[in-house]
């Protein structure tokens, strides 16, 4: 009897890799904004226009065995990235601008109240968008 084994590339397992941490980067922040009450910042707002596509495109990607899906997705975690580092930069002070509050009642970025698992949330944010497009990145070489 022969072993027959089933091979799967790691390009599949790097896109589903990435729709993996799309799907928990979007229901982390539908979760701070929906059961948590707390309502996002413009820049928080910007990067949730970011990830939430990527969820979806990402996801139906990942089921069809599109690898092509790095044309749409790598622009839009480099600009959900690029966005993040900037509200990160805010964050951490090396800006002049300051972290605008969410809301004019509402609670800031910058509060206690804004930290996950001990990190804040736009540096969770910047990892997410940053490990997006470290594994898309591959997906972009020439096919044979």
């Amino acid at each position: 009897m022969e072993n027959k084994t089933i091979s799967i590339g790691i390009d599949p397992l790097m896109l589903m890799a990435a729709w993996g941490l799309a799907l928990v980067a979007t229901l982390a922040a539908l979760f701070i904004g929906e059961v948590m009450g707390q309502m996002p910042c413009t820049l928080c707002w910007y990067q949730r226009i970011a990830m939430f596509p990527l969820a979806v495109i990402l996801g139906v990607a990942a089921y069809r065995g599109e690898l092509g899906v790095w044309r749409h997705g790598l622009p839009l975690s480099v600009i959900g990235l690029v966005i993040a580092g900037y509200h990160s930069l805010q964050y951490a002070g090396l800006l002049p601008t300051p972290i605008v509050p969410c809301q004019a009642s509402g609670p800031s970025c910058s509060g206690e109240g804004m930290v996950v698992m001990g990190m804040p949330i736009p540096y969770l944010s910047a990892a997410a968008f940053a490990g997006i497009t470290l594994l898309l990145l591959p997906l972009t070489r020439k096919r044979t």
